[in-house]
């Protein structure tokens, strides 16, 4: 994640490109997979798999921040991972936390906030400790937000929010009526962030991995066929390429567009647009 301010000519014209060419995502979220079956493939274990991801996280986050990307957020570690081997989980941790203590330095220098959604209570103290001293550090940065999903899966997420809807219609905070689906996004650990514009999965895999189920609505998806270590910002480039070449309509059909270029087009104004109908 560190940013070595060491962008070339070439890739400086390749952003320009992309900058011109159509919008910039304002949200991007990753399903960073394939570290492990990538080792596999090299002959190394699992861990060294992981280790190498690292690298390909710290060139997207860079990328992301000198496209003007707003919003980042990768998928690090899911509900269901805990499932894993014990000595892969605890290699994990430790690599969460020494990842945090080598990179905070750079993340902050460069104006990154740094964020997490997920069971944060269910990390080790080691890492909940590191993650809240780097959020902390970082939490009046305001360029791209770097957020984390930890112990993180879909179902938790709008299972909780449900909770906390249900605890403030008995305690006469919201009555039934109100509730819509603009306030249980309010209720979700999302609620300070866009929905994702884009979604890109790794390793070829075409599911989404009880990963922001409720958000992911209209989100446009990106398959990569390469191992998450292998994903660095070329295939970013295709991906946000990909993006641009689509048309978001949100339900609606062409024509009710007028012409207008909906790849820039945000969920809340499709909905004002549609309210003339």
């Amino acid at each position: 994640m560190a940013f070595n301010g060491k962008q070339n000519k070439a890739d400086k014209e390749l952003q320009h490109q992309l900058q011109e060419s159509g919008a910039i995502p304002e949200h991007i979220a990753i399903i960073m997979d394939g570290n492990g079956r990538w080792a596999k493939s090299k002959g190394k274990a699992r861990v060294w798999g992981h280790r190498k991801g690292v690298r390909s996280v710290r060139d997207i986050v860079e990328t992301c921040g000198q496209l003007g990307v707003k919003y980042l957020t990768l998928y690090a570690f899911s509900t269901e991972n805990w499932k894993r081997p014990k000595d892969e989980v605890s290699m994990l941790m430790r690599l969460l936390v020494s990842s945090l203590r080598q990179e905070i330095n750079s993340l902050h220098d460069n104006n990154v906030r740094l964020a997490v959604i997920g069971e944060l209570s269910k990390l080790p103290k080691e890492a909940q400790n590191e993650l809240l001293d780097s959020i902390d550090r970082t939490s009046k940065n305001t360029g791209l937000t770097l957020t984390l999903a930890l112990s993180y899966s879909g179902r938790w997420d709008i299972t909780r929010a449900m909770k906390r809807v249900a605890m403030d219609v008995r305690s006469g905070k919201i009555s039934p009526e109100d509730v819509s689906e603009d306030t249980i996004a309010q209720y979700l650990s999302t609620s300070e962030m866009p929905d994702p514009d884009l979604l890109i999965r790794t390793s070829g895999e075409l599911r989404i991995s009880n990963f922001l189920l409720w958000q992911l609505a209209y989100t446009e998806i990106f398959i990569s066929d390469c191992f998450w270590p292998e994903f660095r910002r070329e295939k970013l480039y295709d991906a946000i390429r990909a993006f641009q070449n689509r048309e978001r309509r949100f339900g609606m059909v062409s024509e009710q567009l007028n012409g207008t270029n909906t790849r820039s087009r945000k969920k809340d104004d499709l909905v004002n647009a549609l309210s003339s109908y």
